[in-house]
C-alpha cells in the first residue's frame, strides 16, 4: 500500500480538520507528548498547519507521528478521527496477510509429498503450536519480554512447513488473534543478498512495489513478530558491539548492525521473533538464546512415525509391517526421523508390498531404498526406446548431483540443468517423479528432493565413471553455508552398499546397465586396507569405514576388509553407532587392541525408577559390545576413554570385565567418569585373571578410590602387576593415603 495513495497518511488532511482553537490545543499537546516520547524537541506553537505537516515527518518517525497523533485526537475526543486511524490500521493489517498469504503459497501442494505433508504437520503439530501460542501471549507463563522462539531441526525436519502452518492459521484467525497483528518474514538466503539496509526497507520488501504502511507496522511492536528462517545460514558473523547498534528504523545500516540491533530490540523494543535454525555449533544461534527464550526441537518420534506410517499406507496391517521393519534397524530409524525421507522410504516400502514382493529382503538399507524410489521413479514406462531414455536421464541426473557436490552447489539454475544435457520435458519428468524440485529459498532453481539423494546419485556417478563435469553455478564466489559440501562419508557408504551385488542389481536390471567401476572400487578398498595395516596411524578412527561396511553387509567382502586390523578405534554417540560397531567387530577375527569411547549416550541418564524403552535399547547394544571384551580370543588390550557411563552402564561393564572368559591384559582408562566413583569397576577388576596391566589416567579421584584401589590391588585374585596413573587429583591426595608421598610401587610386586 503506498501511503501518498490516500488522505489516510496525509497529516495536513488530519490538521486541516481541526478548528483553528482545536489546532492550538493540538500543538500544545503535541509539545508534551514530545517530551513523554523523549524526543528532540522543536518550537512548534507559531507553526501554521502546513508547516507542522512538513516538519514533522522529516524530524520524527512515522509511528511516532502517529502514536502521538492518535493519543492526541483521543484526549481532544476528535473520535472521527481516532476512527479513520483504526480504519486504516484494520486495513493494513489485512494487507499483511495478503502479503503473506501470497508468498507463503505452498509450491509442495503441488506435489503428491507437499500435500500429505501439508495434512500431517497439521495434525501433529499441535504441541509446538501449542507452544507458539503461549509463547507470544504476554498474559502467558510461557512467554517473556522480547521472547526469541527457537525452532531447531535437521535437515528438512519440517521447520519451513511448520512455520508455513503456523502463518497460514494466523492469516485464518485461528491463531494469535488480538496478539499478532503484523508478520515480517526473513529468510537467510534473502539477508544473504543484502549487504545495507534500513529496517523499513527489510519490512518493504515482500509489499507490492515495495510500499508498506511502516508507521502502523511500527506503531505497536508488542504486535509484531519477525520470522528469521535458517540463522544458521547467515553469513555474517553477528557479533556487532552495543555502540554501533542503531534504533532508527529508516537509517540505512550493514545488515548485520541491523540485524543485532533488531534481536537486541534497539529497533521495534518489545517485538516478538520466531527463529529457526539447525543445530550446529555457531555463534549465530548461541548468541542470541537467552535462558528465558522458548527452544523446541522437531523430529519424528517414534509415536509421530507410527502416526506418519498409518496415514501413508492407510491400512494398519501393512503400515505394521513397515514400521517393524524400520524400528528393526537403527539407520531406517535415523532416516524415518526425517519427513521426506520417511515419504520415501513409505513409498518404496509400499510399491514392493503392491507389487507382492518380499519387502523385508528387499528394502535392508538406505542403498535398498534410495535405489528402488530412483528405479521406479524412472522406469515406470517398458520396452527399449523407454530403458534407453531413462539411462541417460539416469545418467544426466548423476553428473548433475557429483557435479553439484563436488563445486559445494545443492541448488541448480535452469542453465546448470541445461548444461548436463537436461530439456525441459526431462525437468518434468524428474519433477513429477520428486526427484528434482522446485528450491524453496533461491527463485528459478531447482534442487534434489533431499540431499541424501543427491548423495546416492552422485555414488551412482562414481561406479559409472561419468566425466568431472563443472557445472556454471559451482563457479560463483560466493557460498552460502548451507551449501558448502566437504563431508562424502555419505557418498562413500552408498558406495559401498552398491559394491553388493544384491543391492547393485535393483539399478542394473531396471536400466539394463552394468555399473563398470565395482570391480576396480572393491580392489582399490582392500589394497587400500593393506596399506593402512602397514601404517595402523593413517586410519585414526574406524566409524566411517564401519559404516560403509554395514551398509555393504557382503559377509566375504567385509571379511576380507577386516581381516588385517589388529587395532580399531570407535566413537559411539548413538544406539546407530553401536549397532553399527557391533556388526563388524564381530568380523574382526585378529583384533587385539579395541579403543572405545562413549559419549552422551549414558551421561546424565541415570534411571529413576527402571529405564524407558529408549534407555533399555541402548542398554542391551552397550551389553552386546561389552560381551566382545570376553568372546573376542584375540582381544587383548581395551582403551575405554572420553567416557560418561552411569550407575548400569558401569555395573554391565564390570560384570565384562570380571568375566570368567575375560582375556584382556591390559586395560587403559582416560577421562572416564563413573556413577559409582570406579567402586563397581575395581571390584570387578580384582576379580579378573588374566589382567596385568592397568592404567587410569586424568580422572578425578577421591580419597576413597586411592584406599579402594589399594586393598583391591592386595586381593589374592588380583593379577596386576604393572599400574600407571595420572589422576587429576592427585597433587592433594598422595600425601594423605598411607604416607605415600609420591606415586611409586605399592608392592614388590608391581612395577
Amino acid at each position: 500500500m503506498a501511503e501518498s495513495d490516500s488522505t489516510d497518511f496525509d497529516l495536513l488532511w488530519y490538521l486541516e480538520n481541526l478548528s483553528d482553537k482545536e489546532f492550538q490545543s493540538f500543538k500544545k499537546y503535541l509539545a508534551r507528548k514530545i517530551l513523554d516520547f523523549k524526543l528532540p524537541q522543536f518550537p512548534l506553537i507559531q507553526m501554521t498547519k502546513e508547516e507542522l505537516a512538513n516538519v514533522l515527518p522529516i524530524s520524527y518517525e512515522g509511528q511516532y507521528i502517529w502514536n502521538m497523533l492518535f493519543s492526541i485526537f483521543s484526549m481532544m475526543r476528535k473520535e472521527d478521527l481516532c476512527r479513520k486511524i483504526i480504519g486504516r490500521r484494520n486495513r493494513n493489517q489485512e494487507a499483511c496477510k495478503a502479503v503473506m498469504r501470497r508468498k507463503f503459497m505452498l509450491q509442495w501442494e503441488s506435489h503428491t509429498f507437499g500435500k500429505f505433508h501439508y495434512k500431517f504437520f497439521r495434525d501433529v503439530s499441535s504441541d509446538v503450536f501449542y507452544i507458539l501460542q503461549l509463547a507470544y501471549d504476554s498474559t502467558s507463563y510461557y512467554s517473556a519480554n522480547n521472547l526469541n522462539v527457537f525452532l531447531m531441526g535437521e535437515r528438512a525436519s519440517g521447520k519451513t512447513m511448520v512455520i508455513n502452518l503456523a502463518v497460514l492459521r494466523w492469516i485464518k484467525g485461528e491463531m494469535w488473534q488480538n496478539m499478532i497483528s503484523y508478520v515480517v518474514h526473513l529468510t537467510s538466503h534473502e539477508i544473504n543478498q543484502m549487504t545495507n539496509s534500513s529496517l523499513a526497507e527489510l519490512i518493504a520488501k515482500d509489499w507490492p512495489d515495495g510500499q508498506a504502511p511502516i508507521a502502523d507496522i511500527l506503531s505497536d511492536p508488542k504486535k509484531l513478530l519477525f520470522i528469521l528462517e535458517d540463522l544458521d545460514n547467515i553469513r555474517f558473523e553477528l557479533n556487532v558491539n552495543e555502540s554501533a547498534l542503531c534504533s532508527n528504523s529508516t537509517q540505512k545500516v550493514p545488515i548485520p548492525v541491523l540485524l543485532v540491533s533488531l534481536l537486541k530490540r534497539k529497533m521495534a523494543p518489545g517485538c516478538w521473533f520466531l527463529i529457526s535454525s539447525r543445530p550446529t555449533r555457531g555463534n549465530n544461534v548461541k548468541s542470541f538464546l537467552k535462558e528465558v527464550d522458548c527452544c523446541t526441537t522437531l523430529q519424528l518420534s517414534k509415536e509421530k512415525r507410527e502416526i506418519y506410517f498409518n496415514s501413508f499406507f492407510k491400512d494398519r496391517q501393512r503400515a505394521s509391517a513397515a514400521l517393524q521393519l524400520v524400528h528393526e534397524d537403527e539407520i531406517l530409524v535415523g532416516l524415518c526421523r526425517v519427513a521426506i525421507l520417511c515419504w520415501i522410504t513409505c513409498t518404496v516400502l509400499k510399491r514392493q508390498m503392491d507389487k507382492g514382493r518380499d519387502f523385508q529382503l528387499c528394502c535392508q538399507t538406505p542403498t535398498d531404498l534410495h535405489a528402488h524410489f530412483l528405479a521406479d521413479a524412472l522406469t515406470s514406462e517398458a520396452g527399449l526406446t523407454a530403458n534407453q531414455y531413462h539411462l541417460g536421464l539416469l545418467k544426466r541426473l548423476c553428473l548433475l548431483a557429483a557435479g553439484g557436490l563436488f563445486l559445494s552447489t545443492l541448488n541448480f539454475s535452469g542453465e546448470d540443468l541445461r548444461c548436463v544435457g537436461f530439456t525441459e520435458a526431462d525437468v518434468s519428468v524428474l519433477q513429477a517423479a520428486n526427484i528434482l524440485l522446485p528450491s524453496s529459498t533461491h527463485k528459478d532453481r531447482y534442487k534434489f528432493i533431499h540431499l541424501n539423494v543427491q548423495e546416492f546419485c552422485t555414488a551412482i556417478a562414481f561406479l559409472m565413471a561419468v566425466p568431472n563435469y563443472l557445472i556454471p553455478s559451482g563457479s560463483r564466489e560466493y557460498k552460502e553455508k548451507r551449501e558448502q559440501y566437504s563431508d562424502f562419508n555419505q557418498v562413500f557408504t552408498f558406495i559401498f552398499g552398491l559394491l553388493n551385488a544384491n543391492r547393485r542389481k535393483i539399478l542394473e536390471t531396471s536400466f539394463g546397465y552394468q555399473l563398470p567401476m565395482v570391480d576396480s572400487f572393491k580392489w582399490y578398498s582392500v589394497g587400500y586396507m593393506k596399506y593402512l595395516d602397514r601404517d595402523p596411524e593413517k586410519l585414526t578412527h574406524h566409524m566411517p569405514l564401519f559404516y560403509c561396511l554395514y551398509e555393504n553387509r557382503e559377509e566375504e567382502f567385509v571379511k576380507t576388509i577386516v581381516d588385517a586390523l589388529m587395532e580399531v578405534t570407535v566413537y559411539l554417540r548413538s544406539d546407530k553407532d553401536m549397532m553399527v560397531s557391533l556388526y563388524c567387530l564381530d568380523y574382526c577375527c585378529h583384533l587385539r587392541t579395541l579403543k572405545l569411547s562413549v559419549q552422551h549416550i549414558f551421561q546424565n541418564k541415570e534411571p529413576l525408577i527402571r529405564p524407558t524403552a529408549s534407555q533399555m535399547k541402548s542398554l542391551v547394544y552397550w551389553r552386546e559390545i561389552c560381551s566382545l571384551f570376553y568372546t573376542m580370543e584375540s582381544l587383548w588390550e581395551l582403551h575405554i576413554f572420553d567416557n560418561d557411563l552411569n550407575g548400569i552402564s558401569e555395573r554391565i561393564l564390570s560384570k565384562a570385565l570380571e568375566h570368567s572368559s575375560c582375556k584382556l591384559r591390559t586395560l587403559k582408562l582416560s577421562y572416564v567418569s563413573t556413577a559409582s566413583g570406579f567402586e563397581d569397576l575395581l571390584k570387578a577388576l580384582a576379580r579378573n585373571r588374566s589382567l596385568t596391566y592397568l592404567s587410569i589416567n586424568c580422572t578425578s579421584i577421591s580419597l576413597n578410590m586411592f584406599s579402594l584401589l589399594h586393598d583391591i590391588l592386595h586381593e589374592p585374585t588380583c593379577q596386576i602387576s604393572h599400574l600407571r596413573w595420572s589422576f587429576a587429583l592427585v597433587a592433594q591426595a598422595r600425601v594423605q593415603w598411607h604416607g605415600l608421598s609420591s606415586p611409586q610401587p605399592l608392592t614388590s610386586r608391581f612395577k
